[in-house]
């Protein structure tokens, strides 16, 4: 498969889609006046919640942690939250930061999990987008060096930074996950509270090890069921400081 790309300018990707961001550009972000939102999911140590195919990226980005009598591995999101337009797009359609855009930004329309392919149906981009430009992938291959650069920048973020993210969020007091492939637990932290809880986790000279005790959010009685036979932790639903999202709402509000 070959596929072309030009951004027209159309200014779609920038509403409505929570971005993916790095600790720093988090910080920044809150700090700036933005909000954030967290999205955490995880799957068992065991492998329950996940293909096995893609266990190994899984695990990379993830940290292992407690819940219950079993143990998971945990995936934590910093995203830019834009219910509408982004608060940096402008009248033009134009971006106010487009030098210092983070890198999920730059990434697009490219996924950065490897687990799925480019597909322009299920971007927002007009059909001319794909139909001029510099080469995307030729022959199912991504041929941009510079973008592919782009994107292990990102995945190595998510691997470095897991750690620190899960230190912050027991900071905030979250605790609740969903099963990957099932949702994600959503939180929406008071921004001035975010930014200290960074600055107090980054101000540490060594992170210790989680003693968190994670519980999951379930979508249905029989994933529970099964949950509670590995031993995991299990959430009353719709408690807690968190909002449960089946996937198939959030997926399409996520760059990522």
């Amino acid at each position: 498969m070959d596929i072309q790309y030009s951004c027209v300018g159309c200014g779609k990707c920038c509403n409505d889609h929570h971005v993916p961001l790095t600790l720093n550009e988090s910080k920044r972000w809150a700090t700036d006046g933005g909000a954030v939102i967290i999205l955490v999911e995880a799957f068992l140590e065991n492998g329950y919640g996940i293909p096995e195919h893609q266990l190994n990226h899984a695990r990379s980005r993830s940290l292992l942690v407690s819940s219950g009598e079993a143990r998971a591995y945990i995936a934590i999101t910093f995203a830019a939250y834009n219910a509408g337009p982004c608060r940096n797009l402008n009248s033009d359609n134009m971006c106010n930061i487009y030098e210092r855009r983070p890198l999920v930004c730059r990434i697009y329309p490219m996924e950065i999990n490897p687990h799925i392919p480019l597909r322009p149906v299920t971007k927002d981009c007009p059909p001319h987008s794909w139909e001029a430009g510099p080469d995307l992938i030729i022959g199912g291959k991504l041929v941009d060096s510079e973008l592919a650069t782009l994107i292990e920048q990102s995945r190595q973020a998510d691997r470095d930074e897991i750690i620190t993210k899960e230190a912050i969020c027991t900071q905030l007091g979250i605790c609740t996950t969903a099963l990957k492939g099932d949702g994600f637990a959503t939180y929406l932290p008071d921004m001035p509270s975010f930014a200290a809880a960074i600055e107090q986790v980054l101000g540490q000279s060594i992170i210790p090890p989680s003693e968190s005790n994670w519980c999951f959010q379930l979508s249905r009685d029989s994933i529970t069921d099964a949950m509670k036979l590995h031993g995991a932790k299990i959430s009353n639903s719709g408690t807690g400081i968190y909002t449960f999202i089946p996937l198939q709402q959030v997926s399409s509000a996520l760059g990522k």
